[in-house]
């Protein structure tokens, strides 16, 4: 369910920086990986991969619905098909990131990084460096999927390739209309049932459902323990800095914006204050719980799914699955919200159009055999591996479509699942690393209105596309220099702490906002995001350019 969604933009810290100074016999060892004719592997599409036993070095990010990765049922089936084992070294889902710059600063990383969300800036440092390895020669001799996958979804060589002609990451494509428009809110039905209240419109009349929800004990217990909304500070669009600020101000997804040929931030504006005013009255009335601010996914799933009663009546995330199980009787009763109407008029939600995560599969200089770690991943790309690394073992979890059955598109569905994604479970990855998900394929599955997560999501989305930031006014994908790449870094991770913060103590009331307001202004300023923005505008004006 989830994109990924991965800014392509996203940047490191500034420990990754320090620490891209790889030493020059790195480099040497690349290149002659790069150049080696003798790969030890199979030809392009015949398997096994390796004909003796293979084991790569795998670093993988962590996830809160995969059991183990060294006895996944996809992972035995991987081994089996390609003749590599895997060895698993798991980076906590929480504090991947950080466990990504300082295995790089130390140079104790393995041979393969796997949904580590390795950024642009980072491929582009760490490629030029010679710690990552050039892909292109590989991709031209073997990759019989990246190339179909450069044939079905044109735009995608073009964002995973450095500005130095490299490619060093293996993506994850998943064309999925509702996380394209997946900064949504949902809300309790059966609470506005029985209230009598109707589907709210806009901000003022989102403020008098929260009202009620705390006021007049919609779960009927005799107790004021309903939560009228809540979020998290982690997971798919759950932070309530994405939906509620979209009444005030356009933005992407990024919070960042194109006007008039130049592109700013939605967090220095006027409109930007006047929704942390919102918001803040919200809380104030006790209308947001404060663990919005300190829980993460897992704390908020726990919420949703209270065995004894609901007590959550507005959550933001992307999708309920984030919150509350498929299975579960109170899934169909969360509904979403359509974008509000601010009170100047603002009706706007952000817009993705760009279903491409780089850096799901990067190899590194101490691979010994490069091609057969290009293979594996390649194979990701398939059909196959990719309903089998997402959904699970054919005819377990899922299965192929009888004629006549109906996919979500209209036409002949291809598959349905037959297990309810979002369970801690051991038989696919839950959609970590390079998987092939085209808007056909996600939409080819059968159309069960009575069971079909991907209808609910894609019929709930079609309240947002009326409401979708133009794609002129989204900052696209953009590619910077090595040193736009370390001095943005820099920038980039001090202005999002210091916006995170003053977010978070403005709307609990630690701080005054129109006390504040000024130098807050004036702190991002001598964090110099003049600068930033003008980084930005170097890469935009270049990115137009080519148009």
């Amino acid at each position: 369910m989830k994109k990924g969604l991965t800014a392509l933009v996203a940047l490191t810290t500034s420990l990754a920086l320090l620490s891209a100074c790889a030493d020059s016999g790195q480099k040497e060892a690349a290149q002659k990986k790069e150049a080696s004719s003798d790969d030890q592997v199979t030809a392009a599409g015949v398997f096994p991969i390796t004909k003796e036993k293979t084991t790569l070095k795998v670093m993988v990010k962590g996830s809160s619905i995969v059991e183990n990765f060294a006895t996944n049922e996809f992972t035995k089936w991987l081994e089996e098909k390609t003749n590599i084992h895997i060895d698993w070294e798991v980076a906590p889902e929480k504090t991947f990131a950080e466990k990504l710059n300082v295995s790089l600063a130390s140079g104790d990383y393995p041979d393969v990084l796997l949904n580590m969300s390795v950024s642009p800036i980072q491929q582009s440092i760490y490629g030029k460096d010679g710690v990552f390895i050039p892909l292109n020669p590989y991709i031209d001799k073997y990759g019989v999927e990246m190339k179909k996958m450069f044939e079905q979804v044109s735009y995608v060589k073009d964002l995973i390739t450095m500005p130095d002609g490299n490619i060093y990451s293996v993506p994850q494509v998943n064309d999925c209309y509702h996380c394209s428009l997946g900064q949504k809110m949902w809300i309790y039905q059966p609470w506005l049932d029985k209230l009598g209240l109707k589907m709210p419109e806009t901000t003022d009349e989102f403020y008098q459902v929260l009202k009620a929800f705390k006021e007049k004990d919609p779960n009927g217990n005799g107790k004021a323990d309903e939560i009228p909304l809540v979020g998290a500070t982690n997971g798919p669009s759950s932070t309530l800095d994405l939906f509620l600020p979209s009444a005030f101000i356009e933005k992407d997804f990024n919070l960042r914006f194109v006007k008039d040929g130049k592109v700013q931030v939605a967090f220095n504006q006027p409109e930007w204050k006047d929704a942390l005013k919102y918001i803040n009255k919200l809380y104030a009335e006790g209308l947001i719980s404060p663990q919005t601010f300190t829980q993460d996914r897992n704390q908020l799933k726990q919420m949703g799914l209270n065995p004894e009663i609901p007590i959550v009546g507005a959550i933001a995330s992307q999708n309920q699955t984030v919150f509350v199980d498929v299975d579960n009787p109170r899934f169909k009763d969360y509904i979403s919200v359509p974008p509000l109407k601010g009170p100047a008029g603002i009706r706007s939600t952000a817009y993705n159009p760009y279903a491409v995560s780089t850096g799901q599969f990067v190899v590194t200089n101490k691979a010994k055999n490069p091609a057969a770690a290009f293979r594996m991943a390649d194979l990701l790309l398939s059909e196959e591996a990719t309903l089998r690394s997402t959904q699970g073992r054919p005819d377990q979890e899922w299965v192929r479509s009888a004629p006549g059955e109906i996919g979500v598109n209209g036409k002949q569905a291809k598959w349905k699942p037959i297990v309810t994604f979002g369970k801690l479970q051991n038989v696919h990855w839950a959609q970590a690393g390079p998987s092939l998900r085209t808007n056909e394929l996600r939409l080819s599955v059968a159309a069960d209105p009575k069971n079909s997560l991907e209808l609910i999501l894609y019929n709930e989305t079609k309240k947002y596309e009326p409401y979708e930031t133009d794609p002129s006014k989204i900052v696209p994908p953009l590619f910077f220099t090595n040193e736009q790449a370390e001095e943005l870094a820099t920038l980039e991770k001090t202005i999002t702490d210091y916006r995170t913060e003053f977010f978070a103590k403005t709307v609990t009331g630690s701080l005054d906002i129109d006390k504040e307001w000024s130098n807050y202004l004036s702190t991002l300023d001598k964090m110099n995001i003049k600068r930033y923005l003008e980084i930005y505008q170097q890469a935009y004006t270049q990115y137009k350019s080519k148009k």
